[in-house]
């Protein structure tokens, strides 16, 4: 029941997003299958898989695949493919202003998948010792715990090329990662 809630959720956020009036560049990322980005629908549902399996370990309910958070991290995947061509996170304020959790992966375009970069993130699982997070060993962790945040609900991730490179974002909703408070 759960995942056929989350479909159509994704369903009809995508569906929604696709009537409103877009900019042409925008549009562009906006595709017509349930992921919201380049995302396919195949690759989003083995997102949401592995983050739903590292969830359950620790207790956590599951993520829905929200088409909107794809199309905001399909813009942001491709702002980084053109501008940078690296990873960086969005700034807290001005026009790409974060507005939601983000996790951010780059790695050559023929080696990784976009899997590769949440079982990359996953292993961060190593590295945390339970308990709130402490911003001393937040860099260490910070993957993991927005993975696993008891309060997100929804996720949607997105991909782009540079140079050989694959980029991955994925957008959390609500966000986590307080510094002081615990992931479960």
């Amino acid at each position: 029941m759960q995942h056929l809630r989350c479909l159509v959720m994704a369903f009809v956020g995508v569906f929604l997003l696709q009537g409103l009036s877009l900019g042409a560049a925008e549009s562009r990322t906006v595709h017509s299958d349930l992921s919201g980005s380049r995302v396919s629908l195949p690759e989003s549902e083995k997102i949401v898989a592995l983050h739903n399996k590292i969830r359950a370990e620790v207790g956590v309910g599951p993520l829905c695949w929200s088409g909107e958070l794809a199309v905001y991290a399909q813009r942001w995947a491709d702002h980084l493919a053109s501008s940078r061509c690296g990873i960086e996170h969005r700034p807290r304020s001005g026009k790409w202003q974060q507005k939601y959790g983000e996790n951010i992966f780059i790695g050559t375009a023929s080696y990784y998948r976009t899997s590769d970069a949440v079982k990359a993130w996953a292993k961060e699982k190593s590295h945390y010792r339970g308990g709130a997070i402490q911003g001393s060993r937040f860099a260490n962790v910070g993957h993991y715990t927005q993975m696993v945040w008891r309060n997100t609900r929804q996720i949607g991730c997105a991909t782009s090329l540079c140079r050989g490179n694959l980029i991955v974002v994925c957008n959390y909703d609500p966000p986590g990662n307080f510094i002081g408070q615990k992931p479960y």
